[in-house]
Order: C-alpha cells, then sequence, then structure tokens
C-alpha cells in the first residue's frame, strides 16, 4: 500500500453500489453475496468464468474475482478486462494471492480467503470510497495495489 491511498476522501452520500461475484466455488460465492446483501448493496450476479463475467459487467460496480475459475486461471484477464472496457472496481479474492502479487493493470487489490465477513464488509466500502471520491480505510487484510486504478 502507497502512503496516501490509506484513506480516500467521502464527496456526498454513497449510491447503491451493484457487486459481481466471480467465483466457481458455489458455497464461497453464496457466503460472500449473503455479506454484500447484509451490508444494503445489491449483488449483480454470479460468474463462474469469462462468458458470465461479461454478460453482467453492464450491470456491475464492482467485481470480487477469484483467480482460479471454471475456465482456468483467467481470472487476472477477466479482471483486466472488467476494469478497462467496463470501469467496474476490482479486487481479487484469491487463497493465491501471489498469482496477482505485482497487481494487474486497473485493479485495485488482493484478499486472501478466506476473508472474514468484516473484512469483506471493509474491502468492499474501500472500493466503494475509491468509485465515489468517499473516505475508508484501507483493511489490514486488503493489499492495495500501487498502480493507479480506473
Amino acid at each position: 500500500m502507497s502512503a496516501g491511498s490509506a484513506f480516500r476522501r467521502v464527496a456526498g452520500k454513497p449510491m447503491i453500489q451493484r457487486v459481481m461475484i466471480v467465483e466457481d466455488e458455489f458455497l464461497i460465492a453464496l457466503d460472500v453475496a449473503e455479506t454484500i446483501e447484509s451490508m444494503g448493496l445489491e449483488v449483480s450476479g454470479f460468474a463462474s468464468g469469462r462468458k458470465h463475467a461479461m454478460a453482467l459487467a453492464a450491470s456491475s460496480d464492482i467485481a470480487l474475482v477469484d483467480i482460479n475459475l471454471s475456465d482456468g486461471p483467467t481470472g487476472p484477464e477477466i479482471a483486466r478486462q472488467l476494469a478497462d472496457e467496463f470501469g467496474i472496481t476490482v479486487i481479487f479474492m484469491t487463497a493465491n494471492p501471489e498469482d496477482v502479487n505485482g497487481g494487474v493493470e486497473g485493479t485495485l487489490g488482493v484478499l486472501t480467503k478466506p476473508a472474514m465477513p468484516e473484512v469483506l464488509e471493509q474491502s468492499i466500502n474501500y472500493a466503494i470510497a475509491s468509485r465515489i471520491g468517499g473516505i475508508a480505510s484501507v483493511p489490514r487484510e486488503l493489499h492495495v495495489f500501487r498502480h493507479t486504478q480506473h
């Protein structure tokens, strides 16, 4: 994490954000969805690979993306495409964070699975703040990439 990215400043009331879950393990996806919905946010859908993720992209603001999916280790490329083409704020959630150690251009950061619900909430709040110019502290467990996000 670079200095100065520990907080994002708030500029008004946040709007409802739609969160896509790109995860091929259904039970994990359901647990993540429960946390998102308990925050008062909308789950825009579930994707287990590239085709489903791209189908949901137009109706999503934030994406939680695993690295290894049903169509292989496609998470980094999916994340890059979601950020570049759709302006989606991406956080990786993976048991293998070293697979994105240097970051992926346009993405926000990486959480190591399993992540506790409160860590997921804090990470999503940080992602929302980064989208709307808000303020939120970076959870200790979220490794924020050094390059700038879209």
